[in-house]
Formats: C-alpha cells, sequence, structure tokens
C-alpha cells in the first residue's frame, strides 16, 4: 500500500482538474471543468432541489465534464421555473467550454422556496468563465464561493502513489444525513471506470458523511460527486478507496466542528456491537441528542445522557457490559465499567475533560465486533441566533 501524503491545491492538485469561484456578499458561484468517468450520491430527502433533479438525469450516463454551482439559493421547491433555471446554469457552462450540457451538473445550496435572480448568476458566470486555472488559488476561490453558514472553507487533497484525490465540500447546518445540508465534488486523476467510483464512493459515503448529525435535518440539496480524468494511470482500488475513506472523513470532520455555532467537536466511537447497523445507530444516536450536545457545550460530564441516547438508538445493547469512557484527546476517564457506573477521577478532573475543543465518546458494548464512529458538535446560543433569522 502506498504511503498516503496530505498536498496543497484542492481540486486542482488533480491532474485534468481547473476552477474558479466568486463571492459576492451571501451569493457566489463556482465553476469546475475537469472531464472523466463519474458518481454520485444524493439526498434521501423526498422533496428534491431542482439542481439534484438535473444532476441525476446528466450523471446517469456515466461521465461528466464540468460542474457549475451557486450558493445562497437552494433553487428549491421552485417548481418548473427552477427547473428551467439550473438547465440554463447547465447550458451556460456547456457553451464555456463547448461541450453538452447534459456532462454538466448543477448544485445549489441556500434559501428554499425563492427563484433564483439568472441575471445575477449570469454576470457573476461571465466574471469566472474567463479564470479557470489549475492552481492552487483558483480551487481556494471555487472552495469559498460555495459556502454560506460555514465559518471556514473545507479543501483537502492527497497524494497516493502517483494518483492524487481532491475536494472541496461546504456543510455547516441543517445536517443529518442520508446526506446533509453539504455538497462535496470530489475528482482524482486515477483511470477508473464508473461501477468502480460508484462502489467507493457509497462505501466512503457509508462510513463518513453518513455519520455526521449537526441538527438532525436533511436537506433537499445535498450531494457528493466523484469523477476521475484519468490523467495519471491506473490505481489498485483497494488503495484508492483508502485514499476516498481519508478524504471523506477528513471533510465530514470539518463539516461537524463547523456546525452552525458550534465550539466543540463531538466524536463517538462505538466498539463490540452485534452488527454493523446497530454499531451506526448508537455512535449517531450519541451525536445526534440535543442533550448530550448541551452538556458538552456546558462542559458538564453528565453521562448519563449518553447512557440514555444510546439506549433509544434501538441498537440491540446488554446494559450489564455497557463500558463508556469519555477523552480529549489526550486522556480519559472510565464513568461506566461492565455495565457498572465507577468514577475513575474527580468530579473537577471529569469537567476538565470536557473543557478541550474536542471531546471523544468512547462506547464498548461488548456483544459483538462491529465498530463505528459519528461526528457532531455542541448545541449552542448562537445555532439559534443563526437560524432564527436566517429569510429576515
Amino acid at each position: 500500500m502506498s504511503e498516503l501524503k496530505i498536498v496543497d491545491g484542492g481540486i486542482c492538485a488533480v491532474k485534468g482538474v481547473k476552477a474558479w469561484g466568486t463571492k459576492e456578499g451571501g451569493h457566489g458561484l463556482a465553476f469546475i471543468a475537469g472531464e472523466g468517468n463519474a458518481a454520485a450520491v444524493f439526498t434521501k430527502n423526498k422533496i428534491k432541489a431542482a439542481s439534484v433533479q438535473v444532476t441525476r438525469e446528466h450523471i446517469s450516463s456515466g461521465k461528466l465534464s464540468a460542474i457549475i454551482v451557486n450558493s445562497g439559493n437552494a433553487n428549491a421547491f421552485t417548481g418548473t421555473e427552477g427547473l428551467e433555471n439550473a438547465r440554463t446554469m447547465a447550458k451556460m457552462a456547456a457553451t464555456a467550454l463547448n461541450i453538452d450540457s447534459a456532462s454538466v451538473a448543477v448544485a445549489s445550496t441556500g434559501i428554499i422556496g425563492h427563484q433564483l435572480d439568472m441575471d445575477e448568476i449570469q454576470n457573476q458566470f461571465k466574471s469566472i468563465a474567463g479564470k479557470l486555472d489549475a492552481s492552487k488559488e483558483a480551487s481556494e476561490h471555487a472552495a469559498n464561493s460555495i459556502l454560506t453558514t460555514d465559518l471556514s472553507k473545507k479543501e483537502i487533497s492527497i497524494e497516493v502513489g502517483k494518483i492524487h484525490i481532491g475536494a472541496i465540500a461546504k456543510g455547516a447546518g441543517m445536517i443529518e444525513p442520508n446526506m446533509g445540508t453539504m455538497l462535496a465534488f470530489i475528482y482524482t486523476d486515477a483511470v477508473l471506470p464508473q461501477e468502480t467510483l460508484k462502489r467507493c464512493l457509497k462505501q466512503s459515503t457509508d462510513k463518513s458523511f453518513n455519520m455526521v448529525v449537526v441538527d438532525g435535518d436533511t436537506s433537499t440539496n445535498d450531494m457528493a460527486i466523484l469523477v476521475a480524468t484519468g490523467a495519471c494511470g491506473a490505481v489498485d482500488e483497494a488503495e484508492f478507496q483508502s485514499g476516498l475513506d481519508f478524504i471523506c472523513t477528513e471533510l465530514a470532520k470539518m463539516m461537524a466542528i463547523d456546525g452552525e455555532g458550534a465550539t466543540k467537536l463531538i466524536t463517538a466511537k462505538v466498539a463490540g456491537a452485534k452488527s454493523d447497523d446497530d454499531a451506526k445507530r448508537a455512535a449517531k444516536a450519541i451525536v445526534r441528542s440535543n442533550l448530550v450536545k448541551c452538556a458538552v457545550f456546558g462542559e458538564d460530564p453528565n453521562w448519563g445522557r449518553i447512557i440514555a441516547a444510546l439506549g433509544r438508538s434501538c441498537a440491540e445493547i446488554d446494559p450489564t457490559k455497557i463500558t463508556l469512557k469519555i477523552g480529549d484527546g489526550e486522556k480519559e476517564i472510565t464513568f461506566v465499567e461492565g455495565g457498572e457506573a465507577v468514577l475513575s477521577a474527580s468530579a473537577e478532573e471529569s469537567k476538565e475533560i470536557m473543557a478541550g475543543k474536542d471531546v471523544i465518546i468512547f462506547l464498548n458494548l461488548d456483544i459483538g465486533t462491529y465498530e463505528a464512529v459519528a461526528w457532531g458538535c455542541d448545541l449552542t446560543y448562537d445555532y439559534i441566533k443563526l437560524n432564527s433569522n436566517y429569510l429576515t
């Protein structure tokens, strides 16, 4: 297995990819060019944005040549006009690159129920269409242009052997997969068939994007797209899967820590579950719990809330076998061992373990061999502020 190395450049670290983006106030536009076999996963919300509908049609061929993304307006629940606007965006990109509009993916993020300002989008597109570039700066412009309530850009690229994988993403609120509110655009210069891309993306998504919970909502617009330009040759599938898992997991953690109003990253690690589904249910139940989130925000080691969340997760458990520990990445404290409440530290030490930026919850169910990890964030006053006046 080749060494995995983090490198600069984001999506433009991948050979065959060019990008650019612009942001004016709350509205942004990104344009990415990179041709190859492609796969995608989409929101499971039954109300799907126009961009999701159009991109599902276009990617059915198994190939993409470009992606155009607007931020600030979800173009969701906008009817026939919204669909036509999404198709117009695809045509704009296609005309600029002299390609078929059916090979262009469209993505949108922002407020639901409002029609796009197509004059604004067309003006923004004119300002970026001629700037497509394969530089680190170009990827950064694209990454920044797709953000909404995010506090920081989400961008990562790696080298695995002779191939590269690069990605940009957005996501900070309305996150409870499958998937949610998130967009991710991932490129590789490996030679990979579409079926392999589909298989690898689903596997990575199941253990990363689908294991993030910020607030329990699932958006209408979520998508993750993976494109292989093939510019650097073949790669072992297991090696590629390992690299893709790393990319998606890192993006998932960026989304969790950047949750609206968040001050802490919560990681829930569950081991000893009877099935894979049980491990995932238990981990997600913990990071989904508002009571656990509030306890983490208040740096209050109220471990009973974790046990209660586990109990309602629908995962099979034996209360007499549960072990619970909480750590901060450097030390950990045991609160339950073999089903018995214990206190391996003083009350002051227990509170200190919650004081850092990372709160890691370890649960061993001790009835099987399956494990899972989920990520979330604390629930703060600022989350309420941000979401109480999003429209006004």
